[in-house]
């Protein structure tokens, strides 16, 4: 995770970070990224119904068929409204969008090429100015989009069946 330039003009005071998910260290195993952007206006703004609004945005490669799920914008949504409550984050007005991304190349690019991607983004209010626990969620979330494991949750080893060596 590091800092990005964040958006301008939108309040007094921003701050953004961009994050990479990869489900090793070296970070070569690209599972999707995400952005978290801190929006602060000491005034408030009426839409925001408060002085802090609070940006994600996450995207993310996925196959085929769980792309065509009619379900999965609704999952996907759930994801970050239950990382936000596990980790006790208190918010108002969360709003967005998920959107499913095809693209096919053609002119010579191989079949390979297509990409079928998850979108999410999403707005906030922070109920009060302690953002900890709203980081903390973004990065459960995140992780959740890239299809890791959420934590306290252990893969177990595919095993043979010593019939099936």
């Amino acid at each position: 995770m590091h800092q990005v330039p964040p958006p301008r003009n939108l309040a007094p005071w921003a701050v953004a970070l961009e994050a990479r998910i990869s489900s090793s260290r070296t970070g070569e195993d690209f599972r999707g990224r995400g952005r978290f952007v801190v929006l602060y206006d000491p005034a408030g703004q009426p839409a925001w119904e408060g002085p802090f609004r609070l940006v994600s945005t996450a995207a993310a490669p996925t196959d085929e068929d769980m792309a065509a799920d009619p379900l999965l914008g609704e999952v996907a949504w759930s994801w970050l409204a239950d990382a936000l409550t596990i980790e006790d984050a208190s918010y108002h007005n969360l709003v967005g969008t998920v959107s499913r991304i095809y693209n096919e190349s053609f002119g010579g690019l191989e079949r390979s090429s297509f990409l079928t991607e998850l979108e999410l983004r999403a707005s906030w209010s922070p109920d009060n100015a302690n953002l900890f626990s709203h980081l903390e969620a973004w990065v459960a979330f995140l992780a959740r989009v890239g299809g890791l494991a959420p934590a306290g949750v252990a893969t177990l080893p595919r095993l043979l069946h010593p019939s099936h060596d």
